[in-house]
């Protein structure tokens, strides 16, 4: 073969991949916390689960990386495995729309959409625009990858090698083996789909073994969700395998219905088809539509086979497990597009840690319990350790593609990890005056120790208050850490007066009294920090909504 036709082949494809790349990873930066909301939402049942799949994978362009977040989502317990099947049907009917594109040869617009990407991405500066420039370069650069490839195409119809290799795969087993492989290879069906429409187009390929082919492909695109799931959880492996079975038991049934009646369904698709490349778009989105009609009424009969497949059941990380990440770190999914919904999670579940640990210091202050005090040291080092974990991972995900939204917040949760884990030090003072108190026999007076519970139960208020806010994105609790925070700040002063007269009066000892006061001020810094975590993420949000 002329080794020109090959690299001009090897150059289109790669242009064709790296547009599809930009495209996609460009679309989930401007739009993909707006769709993984989409997906949280509208995902309560199966059916309108399997609309979301369709509507989100035609917009990311990218079965594979739909199923991944789906993945990720069972992972984190966003969804469960009925809803992630429903959003996984309809990602492979999603995932034709690019063949679609791809049949109506748009090539010829292809330097009109690189220019004006190009123009918009030079001059523009604001942010989300340039994001959608990057969109139309993307487009762009595959439509121009796509040209090269017909060209080149076009060129081996001359080459006799060629055509009479590719003219003798004739064996269905054998093409439907190729597309997998191929897929496999390429991760993405998609592109396979694309290359074989192009290769009908040119009259290289018979449109009967097209159809065995993109039913390789169809196997080939759950490569990317299975790889994914190997790091996770046992839900998340058997979400990654309904998307397996669901493509090998529709492959099955259209290779015995195709070998039953082949013609019949050649004809269908014609009927529909103006040419080859229409062909081959029109099947492979017959194909996948087909797939879902037959196999969503026995939707949990295949959730119930991934199941059977990975039996038995996680070992469960409680949320006071000490020194182990629950929903991020290496034993998790990894996805760009749900990165920071987890990191808020195993954050959620720092702050609970450090507000338990608040009440048990304050409960060891009064009952000098040591092993409340032991505990509470304990705690405070599992607080550390998440601290140090979250930290290290928020700059490794800071350095990924992560959504636009999720990457204007990560300046908040830096802040918000650093509040929570003052609020453990906090507690941690707390104990040092428990354990002072204990081998030093400091008394507090009665009247104290009511103040201070008092306090301590507007503070712990305020964090549940405050957890929830950033936890949910909740704003209904706003007007409540408003007041609560200006009622911490009175009391505390009010105490401090009252701990004067108690001083003056000579009924309470200055050791005593000054760690009385010393306690009051922590418990007041520590509402500050729990304000803080409360609009530290709503800030963001709004800076995003204003951008």
């Amino acid at each position: 073969m002329n080794a020109n036709i090959i690299l001009s082949m090897a150059g289109g494809l790669g242009l064709f991949l790296f547009g599809m790349r930009v495209m996609s990873d460009s679309i989930e930066k401007v739009a993909g916390a707006k769709l993984r909301r989409i997906l949280e939402i509208f995902t309560t049942n199966r059916f309108s689960g399997m609309v979301v799949g369709v509507v989100f994978t035609a917009i990311i362009q990218s079965s594979s990386a739909c199923t991944a977040m789906v993945v990720s989502f069972v992972n984190a317990g966003l969804m469960n495995l009925y809803q992630a099947a429903g959003v996984i049907f309809g990602a492979n009917i999603g995932t034709t729309v690019t063949s679609q594109l791809v049949s109506f040869n748009l090539s010829a617009y292809a330097p009109v959409f690189l220019l004006a990407g190009v123009l918009v991405a030079m001059f523009c500066k604001h942010e989300k625009v340039k994001k959608f420039a990057d969109i139309i370069i993307g487009f762009g650069i595959l439509f121009l990858g796509l040209s090269t490839m017909s060209s080149s195409m076009a060129g081996m119809k001359e080459e006799p090698q060629v055509v009479n290799l590719i003219g003798s795969l004739h064996n269905p087993v054998m093409a439907t083996l190729m597309g997998l492989v191929l897929t496999t290879v390429i991760q993405s069906s998609s592109v396979t789909v694309s290359i074989v429409l192009l290769l009908a187009n040119q009259d290289l390929l018979s449109l009967s073994i097209a159809l065995y082919i993109i039913l390789g492909c169809n196997i080939g695109a759950c490569t990317t969700a299975l790889l994914a799931s190997l790091s996770g959880k046992k839900d998340a492996k058997r979400a990654a395998l309904i998307h397996f079975w669901f493509n090998v038991i529709g492959t099955v049934v259209l290779y015995a219905i195709l070998f039953l009646a082949e013609g019949p369904v050649m004809k269908l698709i014609w009927s529909v088809s103006s040419d080859n490349g229409r062909f081959v778009a029109n099947a492979h989105t017959m194909i996948k539509i087909f797939q879902v009609i037959i196999l969503f009424p026995f939707s949990g009969w295949i959730v119930k086979l991934s199941c059977l497949c990975v039996p038995g059941e996680d070992e469960k990380v409680n949320y006071r497990e000490s020194y182990q990440l629950k929903y991020i770190g290496d034993k998790v999914v990894f996805n760009p597009a749900t990165a920071v919904v987890e990191v808020i999670k195993e954050l959620d579940r720092m702050a609970s840690l450090a507000s338990e640990n608040l009440t048990r210091a304050m409960n060891a202050l009064i009952t000098l319990d040591e092993e409340d005090i032991r505990e509470v040291y304990e705690v405070e080092k599992n607080i550390n350790f998440l601290n140090h974990a979250i930290t290290d991972y928020l700059v490794k995900i800071n350095q990924t593609t992560l959504p636009i939204e999720d990457l204007k917040s990560l300046g908040a949760l830096f802040h918000v990890v650093n509040d929570i884990e003052r609020i453990g030090d906090h507690a941690e003072n707390v104990a040092d005056a428990a354990r002072q108190r204990r081998e030093t026999g400091l008394t507090i007076s009665r009247e104290a120790q009511r103040e201070l519970g008092e306090l301590l139960d507007m503070v712990i208020r305020l964090i549940r208050y405050s957890i929830d806010m950033f936890a949910r994105s909740d704003e209904s609790h706003m007007q409540d850490v408003i007041a609560l925070e200006d009622s911490v700040d009175i009391k505390e002063k009010e105490m401090q007066r009252a701990h004067v007269e108690r001083l003056t009066k000579g009924e309470c000892t200055p050791e005593a009294g000054m760690m009385f006061s010393d306690i009051a001020s922590g418990l007041e810094r520590v509402a500050d920090h729990a304000t803080n975590i409360a609009f530290a993420v709503i800030a963001a949000e709004r800076d995003v909504e204003d951008a």
